[in-house]
């Protein structure tokens, strides 16, 4: 699942991130352990979703598909 979440990551990146409408950020907890225990990464792939004030509003483990991932940023109120 984590390999399958990359190029959606990816795109979700470019399309939110890059424009400036959402903070989106991938943390390979393999290579970064330590940002791992820090975000309290227990299975991977690990969504956490942030509201404008930094609270955690939805963790999911497992596989999102960017459809899912889309609707829970516009659910936060990002278009």
């Amino acid at each position: 699942p984590c390999k399958m979440m990359a190029p959606i990551m990816e795109e979700l990146e470019k399309e939110y991130h890059d424009s400036g409408k959402a903070a989106i950020y991938f943390i390979d907890v393999w290579k970064d352990k330590e940002q791992g225990r820090k975000f309290g990464i227990r299975a991977i792939p690990t969504q956490i979703f942030y509201d404008r004030d930094g609270n955690e509003v939805k963790r999911h483990e497992g596989f999102m598909s960017k459809g899912d991932i889309v609707a829970m940023l516009e659910k936060l109120g990002v278009k």
